[in-house]
């Protein structure tokens, strides 16, 4: 551990409101503001190419890292699109843009290559933004930055109180942002969301210095902004909640037949899934087996607002997956590249399982040393395999190589390794 690091560990970090930090990193104590309006105001929603166009020029002209976010409908309707996507940088002020209007952002993307781009929690938001055209160079993730300095408390609005004084009002972080027009206490929300973004990674990078992280965050910025696009799900099904109670296959296939059924009609519809048919309907159907649709009216999830149409059309995927069959029916469990579950390790590997117990032991020990969190400094993915198939000689560059093969960043590398290898020849 460097003496920056010796010395964070030995120095709690602010995590009560107060005021915007000083020059010099300290802040002084007293009661958080709340943050109500922006200020230059609500701006207009941008929502047709002249007014992109001067939103553009106008950023392609501003000065320093520019704050991002994007509101999505998650719950409301089908998928993960922005339906509002904000910005802020200095000499440009804040600008509202509607995607739904605006559907191609990619100039506005262009205009802000090269500048570092500031999200909270970006890997939620970056998916949206591609699909609009908007990709960063470079990032500052303040959630991220957050959890590496050691805040036990990472949202926006708690990183904003602790960090810089202020309290951000967060009543409409899970309305309908597909709703038109948006009322202006949503836009002024949204408005607020990035108007103390860059403050916040500024102090967060002094914090981060101060500490001897910061080129740790460096290193898990970049990988984040250089990641390609995440591949489909397999079985995304799979993921029904309540499946721990769906043992036969037979009763899988059922599943499978109304998920992607609802999937379908969701899409068709631009709904939520879940306001299609809910989870806990699926699961009833796939238990019970219903023989017709008077059957089914009977099951929760499926009462008398279920209109016989519908009833018809949910019944039609169980009998298609009663009719599979045997080698039609989808396995009890997904495969999987890489080691079984932990639990199973004691019976299959007890070696592996005790290097498994002595490298948990180790990292979390590390982890708390450091101040984050214990999958912030490691993968617990990257610790299973490397417990369940370690090197053949065991020893700082073997393990070194095998923490890079599965991803680790060169600060990780160097700080797990020790450990590791200490872990694996006990």
């Amino acid at each position: 551990m460097t003496d920056a690091q010796e010395t964070a560990a030995d120095t709690p970090l602010r995590t009560t409101g107060g005021a915007p930090p000083d020059d010099d990193g300290s802040s002084a104590a007293g009661a958080p503001i709340p943050l109500l309006e922006p200020r230059e105001g609500i701006p207009p929603v941008i929502t047709d190419e002249a007014g992109l166009a001067e939103v553009i020029a106008a950023f392609a002209a501003g000065r320093g890292p520019v704050a991002v976010d994007a509101e999505r409908a998650s719950g409301y309707r089908y998928g993960q699109r922005a339906y509002l996507v904000q910005l802020r940088r200095e000499g440009a002020g804040t600008a509202l843009v509607d995607p739904v209007a605006c559907p191609d952002l990619s100039g506005l993307g262009e205009a802000l290559a090269g500048t570092e781009w500031v999200l909270h929690a970006a890997t939620q938001d970056l998916p949206c933004l591609r699909e609009i055209g908007m990709t960063p160079d470079r990032l500052f993730d303040t959630e991220l930055a957050g959890r590496l300095a050691g805040f036990p408390r990472v949202g926006l609005g708690a990183m904003v109180e602790s960090v810089l004084g202020f309290v951000l009002e967060k009543g409409h972080s899970a309305v309908d942002w597909s709703t038109r027009p948006l009322p202006e206490p949503w836009l002024r929300y949204a408005a607020l969301d990035v108007e103390l973004l860059v403050d916040l990674r500024d102090a967060l990078e002094k914090e981060l210095d101060r500490q001897g992280k910061l080129e740790w965050a460096h290193q898990e910025f970049d990988a984040i902004a250089s990641a390609p696009p995440p591949e489909p799900r397999k079985d995304p099904w799979r993921r029904t909640s309540g499946m721990h109670k769906v043992r036969r296959r037979r009763q899988l296939a059922v599943v499978r037949e109304l998920w992607q059924t609802r999937d379908r009609i969701a899409q068709r519809r631009d709904v939520s899934p879940g306001k299609v048919l809910s989870d806990g309907a699926i699961v009833e159907a796939a238990l019970a087996l219903p023989a017709d649709a008077h059957a089914l009216a009977a099951l929760p999830g499926y009462g008398h607002r279920t209109g016989r149409r519908q009833l018809e059309q949910w019944q039609a995927a169980v009998d298609r997956a009663k009719a599979l069959a045997e080698s039609q029916l989808p396995q009890q469990g997904q495969a999987v590249a890489g080691p079984p579950p932990p639990r199973a390790w004691a019976d299959k590997d007890p070696a592996a399982a005790a290097r498994l117990s002595a490298a948990r032991t180790a990292v979390s020990a590390l982890a708390e040393q450091l101040n984050m969190p214990q999958e912030n400094l490691v993968a617990p993915d990257t610790v299973r395999r490397i417990c369940w198939e370690p090197p053949k000689a065991v020893d700082a560059e073997s393990v070194a190589a095998a923490l890079a093969g599965y991803g680790a960043r060169p600060w990780q590398v160097e700080q797990v390794t020790p450990v590791l290898v200490g872990a694996l020849s006990a």
